[in-house]
């Protein structure tokens, strides 16, 4: 089975008579994307552990449960007011300003329901909960999140920007990286090297998310696109070519930090598919 399939078969339904509450908790879920951090946290036990994947399938589905909540809350009028995500429209286009606040919200507390009730250790389950609590919570995304919309209009330096996105974007898939070496049974300072190497493709990603910004049309990136221009991105701060020449420059780094590691494969057929600059 795949994870797409896995997804589809185990969306969140709650037994009421709202007329459409579970609808709105499958639409962002279903509604395409590439589901890159749970298929990245599957690479990771398959290339390791492959016996596991299964059995990680719940944990998977939780780390997209939690990246999607954070998506909707993204797109709402109070943050980036966007009205296409994934293709199709926003939570709170699609529905309404409270369905999307309260759909964000199951889907964060159901991602930890998710993992606590997976086939695993139970010492392995509440790894990945510390793991994903920290990196999804305020050590990670939220303040991320909190410094990208405090710092709108205010001009942030290099560092300060890779501090921004390091937390908002980079947290979640070192994150994802970290739980798929914690489910394969590696030691502590082998799962924070693995982490480390996450906080790394987690920045080229937002660079290549910030060129796409720059240079796609809305209906090739599926989302809205060139709104950055008050907001604190690469693109605005190292031009397109700087950016690109700053994403490749992380993705050498990954990749010679990989050399030889099992997980090398996987990462390196992720660069190639969603971060290589024609995608952009």
């Amino acid at each position: 089975m795949s994870f797409d399939e896995y997804l589809e078969l185990n969306l969140p339904k709650i037994d009421s008579f709202h007329p459409h509450f579970n609808d709105a908790l499958a639409w962002v879920l279903r509604a395409g994307g590439k589901h890159f951090r749970a298929k990245l946290l599957l690479g990771i036990v398959e290339a390791l552990r492959p016996e596991l994947t299964e059995d990680a399938f719940s944990v998977a589905f939780g780390v997209e449960c939690l990246h999607t909540y954070s998506l909707i809350h993204d797109d709402l009028p109070a943050m980036d007011n966007a009205s296409l995500r994934r293709g199709v429209a926003t939570l709170h286009v699609k529905y309404d300003e409270v369905t999307a606040i309260l759909a964000g919200d199951a889907l964060n507390t159901h991602a930890f329901y998710l993992i606590s009730h997976a086939n695993l250790d139970p010492k392995t389950l509440l790894k990945c909960i510390q793991t994903l609590s920290s990196d999804g919570g305020i050590y990670g995304m939220i303040i991320g999140q909190a410094i990208d919309c405090y710092f709108e209009h205010k001009h942030l330096s290099l560092e300060e920007l890779e501090f921004l996105h390091a937390h908002k974007t980079g947290a979640l898939i070192a994150a994802s990286m970290k739980m798929g070496a914690i489910i394969s049974g590696l030691d502590d300072e082998s799962c924070e090297q693995i982490y480390k190497i996450g906080l790394k493709l987690g920045l080229a990603f937002q660079i290549h998310d910030d060129i796409i910004d720059a240079t796609q049309d809305e209906k090739s990136a599926g989302k809205p696109t060139n709104n950055d221009g008050i907001k604190n991105s690469f693109t605005n701060l190292l031009g397109v070519k700087g950016a690109i020449k700053a994403r490749d420059k992380l993705e050498n780094e990954i990749l010679g930090e990989l050399a030889n590691s099992p997980i090398l494969p996987l990462v390196n057929d992720l660069i190639n598919r969603y971060l290589k600059e024609q995608n952009a």
